[in-house]
């Protein structure tokens, strides 16, 4: 997953802006992520990856290992999705058929 590929693909928000979020706001709760553009706030998908960001913020370190490509990432929230894990709101990246 590269930096401007969407991470929230409900509020379409880049793992760009989400880790330059975490470096300019420093939050204390993983849970303040949503105030970056309501990020997970939405189907919820990508509150792991979130969380998997704000640890590796909180341990000061970087690491982009075990990350899915793009094409993964998007496929794996469409049967999330499909399987009943949340529901994207009206304006989201929709869900391959």
């Amino acid at each position: 997953m590269d930096l401007d590929d969407e991470l929230c693909l409900c509020f379409h928000v880049s793992k760009r802006k989400v880790i330059n979020w975490l470096r300019v706001e420093r939050p204390q709760k993983v849970a303040q992520l949503s105030e970056c553009y309501g990020a997970g706030t939405g189907c919820g998908w990508c509150r792991p990856y979130l969380r998997r960001l704000f640890e590796v913020a909180e341990a000061n370190r970087e690491s982009h290992a075990d990350e899915p490509t793009t094409e993964e990432y998007a496929a794996m929230r469409s049967r999330y999705v499909r399987e009943g894990g949340g529901t994207p709101p009206p304006g989201a990246t929709p869900i391959d058929p």
